[in-house]
């Protein structure tokens, strides 16, 4: 299986070069500095267990590609999306399968308009991931997994293909039988996460510990559930209500650190599509009042930034 990941970042990089280490038939797109690095240091994987450095990774520049690959590993940024279909659309071909693991589920719909819905499958990762300046990826605790399927979640030939080279690498890879389903789950999450830092401007322990706090966190988790339920998904809010309610719990979201930092956030993909999907699922906008509050607080942001 030929698989093309799509940049080196944190998450491209890391799972990449977990597959490659695992001799695995691994192609990573680059820009050309990005290339240069690679060349001259490496690819290297810290982790809380070990590090390992992988020697001149095989790379390609957009120029470069033709259309002969089996997967396609996606990890951009939501924002950053349309570029990187144009940088790697030359590599599509009849066989392709495309895997993206970016977050929330806009971006299904944007893939399967630009390829065919028969190439896209559906995709989720759960990892929290750096570059540091010298190009090297740091995984910073110990999760470090993908789940994928088809999106109507059959079984085939090429889910079983990747599974089997997932399998073979370093990391914890889920075929899972409704795929949409478990990204619904990682967006409720996430949302809820995002949405309460950003808004806070605190880490879960100490929102938790604030007057209200706890209470505010899961009447939102209940609103995005909300939402869920009225597009016909019913996720499980275990695993939000248990992180999301931690005492103590250092716990942000990487928008959270994005917005302390100045930089690019996917608001509108992560919160203001929910917003969306409530408003054509005929939600009342009157039962979203935190979600809503939490959307106007990222795109004032947003307005600032743009300003500056």
């Amino acid at each position: 299986m030929r698989i093309l990941v799509v940049g080196a970042g944190a998450v491209g990089g890391y799972f990449g070069g977990r597959l490659l280490q695992a001799s695995q038939d691994v192609t990573f797109l680059v820009r050309p500095a990005r290339a240069g690095l690679l060349e001259k240091n490496g690819l290297v994987l810290h982790s809380p267990e070990k590090t390992v450095a992988i020697k001149s990774p095989p790379t390609v520049l957009e120029q470069a590609l033709t259309p002969s690959f089996d997967l396609i590993l996606l990890s951009c940024k939501a924002y950053d999306l349309e570029n990187a279909m144009d940088s790697f659309s030359a590599a599509v071909g009849k066989q392709t399968a495309i895997l993206p693991l970016l977050n929330g589920m806009r971006h299904i719909q944007i893939l399967s308009d630009r390829f065919g819905k028969e190439k896209v499958l559906g995709g989720l990762c759960n990892i929290v991931a750096t570059l540091d300046d010298s190009g090297a990826v740091h995984r910073m605790t110990p999760v470090q997994n993908i789940t994928f399927g088809e999106l109507d979640k059959s079984v085939t030939e090429r889910v079983n293909a990747i599974a089997s080279a997932f399998g073979q690498a370093e990391f914890n890879s889920q075929q899972s039988s409704d795929v949409l389903l478990s990204m619904w789950e990682k967006w409720l999450f996430l949302a809820s996460l995002a949405a309460s830092t950003c808004l806070m401007r605190a880490p879960i322990g100490e929102i938790v510990a604030a007057p209200g706090g706890k209470a505010f966190i899961l009447a939102l988790i209940e609103e995005i559930r909300a939402i869920a339920l009225a597009n016909g998904y019913s996720p499980s809010v275990e695993r939000a209500h248990s992180m999301l309610t931690e005492p103590g719990s250092p716990l942000t979201a990487s928008m959270y650190r994005d917005l302390q930092n100045g930089f690019r956030i996917e608001a509108d993909h992560i919160v203001g599509d929910l917003l969306q999907r409530a408003q054509q699922a005929n939600v009342s906008s009157a039962s979203l009042i935190r979600l809503q509050t939490a959307y106007a607080h990222l795109k004032a942001y947003e307005q600032q930034r743009n300003k500056a």
